[in-house]
């Protein structure tokens, strides 16, 4: 247990320098370490809760975040996360799902370059509401805050640059995990003991990693780490 948790502390560590709430990684963790998908869902949604919170206020502090963008995708993503957490899926099916969701990130960390300031485009009201309530479901039914299939859509449509995009990721990561994680809870699914020191020990990774990246690194390193484990994590749930 102990190399969960160091592993576990990493994964946090790494999400939150990027602005993200890291659910997709303490799923990805936890599904190797064969928990059953009844805790891991409401368990990465509470991490996400503490880490995304501390990622979104340092961002925020720093000047990064735009409400404009910000708030069609979270008004449609809400009640749709919800309904999602309603679902179980079997454990098989939830796996796979996973693995193709994982590939979303590892795209945006290697594929998707940064967006200039002097190329932004104002978001569409539209599209934004469509994407917002497709992330949202998804969010909810395999126990995400949904940062990691919005970031790819801000940069890819040159709505907001890197920062801007973690700022607005971790707080629409806080949002939907809570939405979800009620969703969860009213169908009956309860929490798992020992969450308090995942939440303690993911805490404490986010907290550095959200401190390092919005105020000290170069985040390149950070970002290609990130997408190599998620990728080989990405396999192993699809292939297994």
């Amino acid at each position: 247990m102990a190399t969960f948790f160091c592993i576990l502390f990493v994964v946090a560590l790494l999400y939150a320098s990027v602005g993200h709430g890291g659910a997709s990684g303490y799923l990805a963790l936890m599904a190797v370490y064969n928990f059953t998908p009844d805790v891991m869902k409401p368990t990465a949604l509470m991490l996400n809760l503490f880490v995304s919170l501390t990622s979104f206020l340092l961002y925020y502090k720093g000047g990064h975040f735009k409400w404009k963008v910000f708030l069609p995708f979270a008004l449609a993503s809400i009640p749709f996360s919800f309904l999602g957490g309603t679902i179980s899926l079997d454990v098989q099916l939830y796996k796979k799902i996973l693995g193709v969701l994982l590939l979303f990130p590892v795209i945006r960390f290697f594929v998707l370059p940064n967006t200039d300031d002097n190329h932004l485009k104002p978001n569409k009201l539209f599209i934004s509401l469509l994407f917002g309530t497709i992330i949202g479901f998804l969010s909810g039914l395999i126990g995400i805050g949904g940062g990691i299939l919005l970031s790819p859509i801000l940069l890819l449509f040159n709505w907001t640059n890197q920062k801007q995009t973690a700022a607005i990721s971790a707080l629409f990561i806080f949002v939907n995990s809570i939405a979800g994680l009620a969703g969860q809870l009213s169908h009956g699914i309860q929490m798992d003991p020992s969450m308090l020191s995942f939440v303690a020990i993911a805490f404490s990774g986010g907290l550095i990693g959200a401190w390092l990246g919005a105020l000290k690194f170069n985040q390149q390193i950070l970002k290609y780490t990130l997408a190599v484990v998620l990728l080989m994590a990405s396999v192993k749930l699809i292939l297994t």
